[in-house]
């Protein structure tokens, strides 16, 4: 039954009845010249359309102000069209470039995205995933392997296809892209020694990934004979500042080392910075590797040595994975394990 809104003034009474909802999707296809299962195409599964009928569409759905009924729309396909991207923070560069790929990728589909940022908490996680379980995404992304044994419990039964990105594991929940922290840990430490580095020290945040490149680069290099690594910790998310204030406890203290391997690029700027501030030459008095290939790591002065992951390439695996599980969720399909790799970049500052 509808309702009614009465007026009163001075003079007289009136009735005025709100108007219908809003705009159909059949509307959308009359202005459009085209079916109305083929406008619900259009906008649900653009990929299944053209790009002359999808802008046709496009143009309907501004003129005719069509606001599309996501949650029926769900409710009938038993999909919701939603993606949840869970990443540490988009204060770092590294994970905005993946979460950047994931999106465009997914939004070419018909796809959006939820992002969560769960500050390298696995409470925080946590909680993001119990918010957003009853949204009842199509997908979810999480980044690195290490979970509450509650979420991953919850996770499995859910059956929602999960992407665990930005590392490897033995025993992933689903599906699995992303690169081994301690493969990376181990190579910088073979690399540096390799050019004739002996004396090593470290600054590195204290969030889960950095401490397994930390503690194997350490293994590595007591295989190598080098014991003594001073090291400074930094709370994560890291920054620039960080970066050189730790550096300068390490000098301050009376270590001398002739390398500083940093958990990020970011944090080797702030070495880089303290050196300069000291008159130092980079790398005679002092050299400095950074990880993650940020964009400006070739354009600073001297450039950055760095490690270089791609978060383009990850980023757009993970929404090829999500995709390929969507259009055929069924299927008998091996378990999907991509190691995406990494390349160490050597530039003038080692």
């Amino acid at each position: 039954m509808s309702k009614t809104l009465t007026e009163h003034n001075n003079d007289s009474s009136s009735m005025r009845r709100r108007q219908p909802s809003g705009t159909t999707l059949i509307d959308v296809a009359k202005v459009a010249g085209v079916s109305p299962i083929t406008v619900s195409r259009a906008l649900n599964r653009p990929d299944q359309v053209s790009e002359k009928t999808r802008e046709k569409v496009r143009r309907a759905v501004e003129q005719v102000g069509y606001i599309p009924n996501m949650l029926a729309g769900g409710l009938a396909s038993r999909q919701s069209k939603l993606v949840a991207i869970f990443v540490p923070t988009i204060a770092h560069p590294i994970f905005a470039e993946m979460v950047q790929a994931v999106m465009d990728e997914l939004s070419r589909a018909g796809y959006q995205a939820i992002l969560g940022l769960t500050g390298y908490q696995k409470e925080t996680e946590e909680t993001l995933f119990n918010a957003i379980l009853g949204r009842r995404p199509d997908g979810i992304v999480l980044t690195g392997t290490q979970h509450s044994k509650l979420m991953r419990k919850r996770l499995i039964a859910s059956g929602i296809p999960v992407v665990e990105a930005w590392d490897l594991c033995d025993d992933p929940i689903d599906m699995l892209v992303g690169f081994s922290h301690e493969q990376v840990g181990l190579e910088v430490a073979r690399h540096l020694y390799a050019k004739g580095y002996r004396r090593f020290a470290v600054v590195t945040a204290e969030d889960a990934r950095g401490m397994r490149r930390y503690h194997a680069l350490l293994d590595e290099l007591r295989h190598l004979g080098i014991d003594d690594v001073p090291t400074a910790f930094v709370p994560p998310p890291s920054s620039l500042n960080a970066g050189r204030e730790k550096v300068c406890e390490l000098l301050d203290a009376g270590h001398r080392p002739e390398v500083v391997v940093c958990s990020s690029d970011t944090v080797a700027h702030g070495v880089l910075a303290e050196a300069a501030s000291r008159g130092w030459t980079v790398p005679k008095d002092l050299a400095v590797m950074g990880f993650g290939e940020l964009s400006n790591a070739s354009r600073v002065y001297p450039s950055l040595s760095s490690v270089r992951l791609n978060g383009d390439k990850v980023g757009g695996l993970i929404a090829q994975a999500l995709l390929e599980r969507f259009k055929n969720p069924d299927a008998e399909v091996a378990p999907l394990r991509i190691d995406t790799g990494f390349t160490i970049i050597d530039r003038e500052s080692t």
